[in-house]
């Protein structure tokens, strides 16, 4: 196939603005499945945690025939916290379809992804998705998409963008808002004739970069990225050199992939603009040159953002290591890590000064969040400690740390709390607008520390109404100290299982994290504290049984539900002292010196610091 019949395109949007659902109706319409074969909704989220949180993690790449043209098309993630993905992604296409909710309008994460886009001279298309909603406000959101464009440096040909309104869910696109409403051809049609075909050299030796490192149980390593000249054919001797030059491997191309719909289907031969996938290379990753014998240098890529946030990732040594987990030790924990961050460049990993430990490095909490829920649900036992912020010096050698921009839609009797919250936080408040039905969007920025552990309090303080939208904007000046947890934690001084008489005397202590019946062990902690300070308890105490019978029934001992905290929750829960220890059947917090002479002494030598 020739170039001018490929059309490479990513979809780029905010987390859940239906960039996934739409793929979905585009794979539907072009006939890439039978009307007899059953497929899921959402096809291209594959990943069971994907499916479970509705949001798209690692990018994906299909490819659907309109016509005579094949259009390759690349899912990418919606979240802050993947955009590392988004970024490679952008390497291997000529063309953005960028979707905004008719209702939402432009969030933290269109800007990010839409800056990248602008930057790289990626001609866009606009479509604003989900036109059915009710408290849809299409031109105001056309304006905002303008001014967006305008505000990120877009030349006059980005400005000059063309715009469709669409329903994903329902399959239908239109040029204009009463236009009629019937399947996706305008939107096909426009991919075609506005996005410019790959113009790359075919009679250059070949080479590609690798954009996207998968694991195959069958092929093994799977490399995916766009060939950037040249033709590669089934077999051919090649040679991988590092972006900064080394060389790390020669092999041969042992499967060539391309994409067909859902399916990777085997060809023999790929030439310069198509977006393909290779089998048989045992070293090469993101963002190596995969190219002929005859390559010598390395191709450019795109420089990725540094990671923002760090967490201690650390074996599991508490009194119930490895009786959970298959994989507790530390050379199985350093192996998986390194081997997510040769996959995922927006992961940094390093050895700690703890022993046994390893700092990782990432973009937010959330991206962590998923490698740690990833690691236990594949046998692994290990402890996290409280994520920390990446600091760095500017030229002046003042110290800076990240920052964020803060989008958060809420009803108006909360927006006053919100300041608050936010303020105590160091958050300033940029922006207050109404955003109609009674709601307001206040605009922070605010430091990335600041929003660790508040997303929970945020929700309980807005009764669940609220959405808050978050953006790294770059690095700022430190903004000093910041106020911790204000209640203390409720700490088991013994070790065996808890018991329903005692938890129902412990309940007027503060809120507890666990039920009865439930394993516990010296220094884990089992609730907050109603007060600041921590508080050893113990939970195993038994009712004292006598031979003299009472006149009346003993009272029922009601246990209020507990308050169980899910993974994100408990990371964002804990303090420097403390850890979160994390096994395939449980997640539990604990101190980081079980036993109490130890924490006072630690306390002791930290005051004295």
């Amino acid at each position: 196939m020739t170039q001018n019949m490929l059309r490479n395109v990513a979809i780029i949007a905010h987390v859940d603005h239906g960039k996934t659902t739409l793929v979905d109706q585009l794979l539907k319409q072009s006939g890439s499945f039978g009307a007899h074969q059953h497929v899921a909704e959402r096809a291209l989220d594959r990943n069971d945690l994907e499916r479970e949180r509705g949001i798209t993690i690692l990018a994906k790449c299909t490819a659907v025939q309109w016509g005579d043209v094949r259009l390759n098309i690349v899912d990418t993630p919606g979240h802050a916290d993947f955009g590392g993905e988004v970024e490679r992604i952008l390497n291997m296409v000529d063309g953005v379809v960028v979707l905004v909710d008719a209702a939402e309008g432009v969030l933290p994460q269109t800007k990010f992804v839409v800056g990248k886009a602008l930057a790289r001279g990626l001609k866009p298309i606009v479509v604003v998705n989900k036109i059915d909603r009710p408290d849809a406000r299409a031109d105001e959101v056309h304006n905002e998409v303008f001014d967006l464009f305008a505000a990120l440096g877009a030349n006059d040909e980005q400005l000059d963008f063309p715009m469709l309104y669409a329903s994903g869910r329902q399959g239908w696109a239109t040029v204009a808002l009463d236009g009629p409403r019937e399947t996706l051809k305008p939107l096909f049609d426009l991919i075609v004739s506005h996005v410019p075909a790959p113009n790359l050299p075919e009679d250059a030796p070949f080479a590609m970069v690798v954009t996207i490192l998968e694991s195959d149980n069958f092929l093994g390593r799977v490399l995916t990225g766009r060939v950037e000249q040249g033709r590669a054919t089934v077999n051919m001797p090649v040679r991988v050199i590092s972006f900064d030059g080394r060389s790390v491997e020669t092999g041969r191309l042992t499967k060539l992939l391309a994409f067909r719909g859902l399916e990777r289907v085997p060809v023999d031969e790929v030439s310069a603009g198509d977006i393909i996938a290779v089998a048989g290379l045992k070293e090469a990753t993101v963002p190596d040159t995969i190219g002929g014998m005859e390559i010598t240098a390395a191709l450019p890529a795109t420089p990725i953002d540094p990671p923002t946030l760090s967490m201690t990732f650390r074996i599991n040594d508490g009194p119930l290591a490895g009786r959970e987990g298959k994989k507790v030790t530390s050379r199985q924990i350093r192996e998986r890590l390194f081997r997510e961050a040769e996959g995922n460049v927006a992961i940094k990993v390093t050895d700690s000064n703890e022993t046994e430990a390893f700092e990782v490095a990432g973009r937010g909490e959330l991206q962590l969040g998923v490698l740690i829920e990833q690691m236990r649900r594949e046998g692994f036992e290990l402890t996290i400690g409280r994520p920390r912020v990446l600091t760095r010096e500017n030229e002046a050698g003042e110290r800076e740390e990240p920052m964020e921009e803060v989008l958060i839609d809420v009803d108006e009797p909360y927006a006053g709390v919100v300041v608050e919250k936010m303020s105590r936080r160091k958050g300033e408040l940029q922006d207050i607008r109404p955003s109609g039905g009674g709601k307001q969007r206040l605009t922070f920025h605010i430091p990335s520390r600041g929003l660790i552990g508040y997303h929970g309090e945020f929700l309980t303080d807005t009764r669940g109404s609220g959405v808050m939208n978050r953006h790294f904007t770059g690095y700022g000046p430190w903004k000093g100290t910041l106020e911790g947890r204000r209640n203390g934690a409720l700490i088991s001084n013994s070790d065996g299982e808890s018991v329903q008489y005692s938890l129902f005397a412990l309940q007027d202590r503060g809120a507890l994290f666990i039920g009865a019946g439930e394993k516990v062990y010296l220094g884990m902690i089992l609730g907050e504290h109603s007060r600041e300070n921590d508080l050893d308890i113990n939970p195993i105490r038994e009712k004292k049984l006598t031979n003299i019978r009472a006149a009346g029934k003993d009272e029922a001992l009601l246990l209020i539900p507990p308050r169980r905290l899910n993974l994100e929750q408990a990371i964002a829960y804990i303090e420097d002292d403390e850890l979160v220890e994390v096994t395939p059947s449980a997640i539990r917090l604990r101190k980081r010196h079980l036993d109490p002479h130890s924490r006072k002494k630690a306390d002791r030598a930290f005051d004295a610091a």
